[in-house]
């Protein structure tokens, strides 16, 4: 079952890898025997010669730390369906053990260079000019506050002008005063109001849901304009929620620090804006803490693969300094395993760990949950996940049920997923000990 030292990874983990449906397909069409020549895997990588419609086949080599991969053929995507196709056939024990050819160990010697380099780069370079670089962040912080007072003064007109008015032109009117905030350098108020203009006259309840929204946007302007009077951990939040960025390094060199086996309880990407983001959800298994781990990447750029759902990794994470510490770097890690079936809360025991969490972060937009004896169900015409006591939790809408409908047929199931105010987002669910993708 391994290869020297390395174990082979499950198929579940490689078709985990694939940026998109289409390309999950092409791989595993990919792994047929004989389409490769030259194949072979090492401790540290994987390669091979595929055959496609040229007269010369494509070389195609997977790194399996990080993973990282190399592929002559012309696709935009990483990881190609040639390097999908030539894993699946490691995970599947089809290659033999032998030493890497000349290209291939020229090709990871020129990435270890790199990193060297970049190692380098990191050490001996700092703030070019640490002066400069204050006085721009007082300027920022002048617009933001500026900008803070400007939105609670507009959304105090909105509230004694009442909201129906909304209706006509108003999601036009939040856009405007979006791109004031963008100005103000506040994306995280800018959003907020986007949100908000989504939401108007979209549903019979739509004037409660965009009160809610800019109440909360109003509660953030407020609390930016008060910044040195809050605690620091609430402080950091309410900056964070602003839009400010906290620097990698001093998440590293300061941010809380803990080790664990954590569960990977799914991992989801979203494009928006021309960036894809991957959120991936922690669970620890010794701490009971969660933590959520975000990836950014243009669209076609292969993303972080370090935390492959449905596996759990031991790793030290450095949380970000918050009142309610959730997003994390990883700081260090060793190899993922697959997961068997988990423990997971029951729907009460979620519920309010999900409300002490926004009691200490009112902008809380999702939650990572692990549940377990839930079924589908139907409820007031709508599907939900439901217990054995009847208490149901609403899905998301747009959420495609047929795989968890087919792992439960009708049985309890655990999960994972992401809970907020639109509902249940399962990402993951358990087959006996087998993870599911959803």
């Amino acid at each position: 079952m391994s290869v020297g030292s390395r174990a082979r990874w499950s198929t579940e983990r490689v078709i985990g890898l694939a940026p998109d449906a289409a390309s999950a397909r092409a791989g595993r069409a990919q792994a047929a025997p004989v389409r490769w020549s030259g194949a072979g895997a090492s401790p540290v990588a994987v390669w091979g010669y595929c055959q496609g419609s040229g007269k010369k086949p494509y070389q195609t080599c997977v790194e399996l730390d990080g993973p990282a991969f190399r592929c002559s053929c012309p696709s935009r995507k990483f990881p190609c369906k040639h390097a999908l196709g030539l894993l699946l056939r490691w995970a599947g024990g089809e290659l033999p053990e032998e030493g890497e050819p000349e290209w291939v160990t020229a090709w990871l010697a020129e990435r270890a260079e790199r990193a060297d380099r970049a190692e380098q780069h990191k050490e001996t370079t700092g703030p070019r000019d640490p002066e400069a670089a204050a006085k721009r962040a007082e300027r920022r912080a002048d617009r933001v506050t500026a900008g803070s007072a400007e939105l609670r003064e507009w959304l105090l007109d909105q509230v004694r002008a009442g909201l129906a008015g909304l209706e006509r032109g108003g999601a036009e009117e939040l856009r405007r005063v979006a791109a004031r905030m963008v100005d103000a350098q506040a994306p995280g108020l800018a959003g907020g109001l986007r949100r908000a203009a989504g939401l108007v006259g979209r549903g019979r309840d739509w004037p409660s849901r965009v009160l809610s929204e800019l109440s909360l946007l109003y509660l953030l302007a407020e609390a930016g304009s008060r910044l040195d009077e809050l605690p620091h951990a609430l402080a950091e939040t309410v900056r964070t929620r602003l839009g400010f960025n906290t620097e990698t390094a001093r998440v590293l060199a300061s941010g809380e620090r803990v080790s664990d086996h954590w569960l990977v309880g799914g991992v989801l990407d979203e494009e928006r804006e021309q960036l894809i983001t991957r959120r991936s959800w922690l669970f620890g298994e010794r701490t009971g803490r969660v933590a959520l781990v975000l990836a950014f990447a243009p669209p076609g750029q292969p993303l972080s693969s370090v935390l492959p759902a449905g596996h759990v990794i031991p790793a030290e994470l450095a949380f970000h300094p918050s009142a309610l510490p959730l997003r994390a770097l990883v700081a260090e890690h060793g190899s993922p395993v697959p997961a068997s079936r988990p423990d997971g809360d029951t729907i009460p025991i979620a519920l309010a760990a999900h409300a002490k969490a926004l009691a200490a972060d009112p902008w809380l937009d999702r939650w990572p949950v692990l549940l377990s004896g839930l079924r589908p169900a139907r409820h007031g015409g709508e599907l939900v996940m439901s217990d054995v006591d009847g208490q149901v939790l609403p899905l998301v809408t747009g959420f495609d049920p047929w795989r968890l409908l087919a792992v439960s047929a009708g049985a309890m199931v655990t999960l994972a997923g992401e809970w907020g105010p639109a509902g249940l987002r399962p990402l993951l669910c358990w087959d006996g000990d087998r993870a599911v993708r959803l």
